[in-house]
């Protein structure tokens, strides 16, 4: 399996509440995210800031496209000492395709995204939410949708999570390096 460019051409992942996304499954340790990951791509493991002294140490796995001039991690994978993989961030540029029940969610202008998470809802009888930024996502405690610049387009990069020890839901268990990807703001 291996990462394309162009939203059309990635690579589709599945995404499945609680248990993980593509070859990553939540709980895994470090070892097991960068053995699951080197197939994919090239890895880099370093350490998270730990902003919040209430979270265990946690680590960054930063998956890079083989082949690629450098670039953003196509999937970037949290673990942290406690829980292990909590945290799976899917690039809005680079990411594989990952969709919930159908509606694809990375790399989508946001607003485009909005105008089909409100279809879906409708002809699904089912709710979507909107994030504290005001990103319209579908309304599963296992996602988070982010915002991503690529260009002059704000894209969405999801986060797939599980809480992680000591916070009360994903949002609050969010890496604070989502906060801020390549340098800039996702608000």
């Amino acid at each position: 399996m291996r990462f394309k460019t162009g939203v059309a051409e990635r690579d589709e992942w599945c995404y499945s509440p609680a248990v993980g996304v593509g070859p990553l499954q939540f709980g895994m340790t470090v070892a097991e995210v960068v053995e699951a990951a080197e197939m994919l791509g090239q890895t880099k493991v370093s350490d998270c800031a730990r902003d919040h002294a209430i979270f265990t140490p946690t680590w960054k796995v930063e998956v890079h496209r083989r082949g690629v001039a450098p670039s953003s991690p196509a999937v970037t994978a949290y673990v942290s000492q406690a829980l292990g993989l909590f945290c799976i961030a899917a690039d809005a540029e680079h990411g594989p395709q990952i969709a919930y029940d159908g509606l694809p969610l990375v790399g989508r202008d946001l607003s485009e995204l909005e105008s089909e998470a409100i279809a879906y809802a409708e002809a699904m009888d089912v709710h979507f939410c909107y994030t504290p930024e005001g990103y319209a996502a579908p309304d599963d405690s296992g996602v988070v949708m982010r915002g991503q610049l690529v260009g002059q387009v704000l894209r969405s990069r999801p986060l797939f999570m599980v809480t992680r020890d000591g916070a009360n839901t994903e949002w609050d268990s969010m890496p604070s390096e989502e906060y801020r990807v390549n340098d800039q703001s996702t608000a």
